[in-house]
């Protein structure tokens, strides 16, 4: 029914965001991943997904159609409600659910507070193929990373860093900074280890 809104950001917090357009304001549901992209910037462009219950009617809103489709894809999932994706996708961005749910890492699904083996495990074994078949364009950003990640992390070995420390610090970096190369990567990991 609604394909996205946008507008002005009228109230703004990590679970949600009023939107006005038109004089209408709209609540919509978010996760924390949208969050962390709206948050600095006064209007916004949000992608919908209308749910609709017998006792509500509730949007929830995505800052890009790969999360959207992601999250749609996780309704389809038997045991799996609108609350329970968006704290999936609050807890792990697009390309680790992707990721996670492709290469059938249950136990990164599992990390996520309240979904259990038999869960993360049915949501592995249902969408697998579908999310490789869907439209879903996130390796294109996450091969380059992955290769910067695997020859950051190779420097570090060689200069005797610990594998577990070093691979949780070049994550969190790769999280809050936009890095172009090997070397600005390990020169930020070095700051933190």
């Amino acid at each position: 029914m609604y394909e996205f809104i946008s507008g002005k950001i009228v109230s703004l917090n990590p679970t949600s965001v009023v939107v006005e357009n038109s004089g209408i304001g709209y609540f919509i549901n978010i996760s924390l991943n949208t969050y962390s992209k709206i948050k600095d910037i006064p209007t916004t462009k949000l992608f919908i997904y209308f749910h609709v219950r017998e006792d509500a009617q509730i949007l929830y809103g995505f800052a890009d159609e790969n999360e959207r489709e992601i999250f749609v894809l996780l309704l389809s999932v038997s045991g799996v409600g609108a609350n329970t994706a968006r704290l999936i996708l609050s807890s792990l961005t697009t390309a680790e659910v992707f990721d996670a749910v492709t290469g059938g890492h249950a136990s990164v699904l599992q990390g996520v507070k309240g979904i259990g083996a038999k869960t993360a495990q049915r949501i592995v074994i249902d969408l697998k193929d579908k999310m490789l078949k869907a439209t879903i364009d996130i390796e294109k950003v996450d091969v380059s990373h992955n290769t910067i990640k695997e020859e950051a992390l190779s420097g570090l070995l060689i200069l005797g860093f610990n594998r577990n420390a070093a691979e949780k610090a070049i994550s969190r970096i790769l999280k809050t900074k936009q890095i172009g190369s090997v070397e600005e990567l390990i020169k930020e990991t070095l700051k933190t280890l």
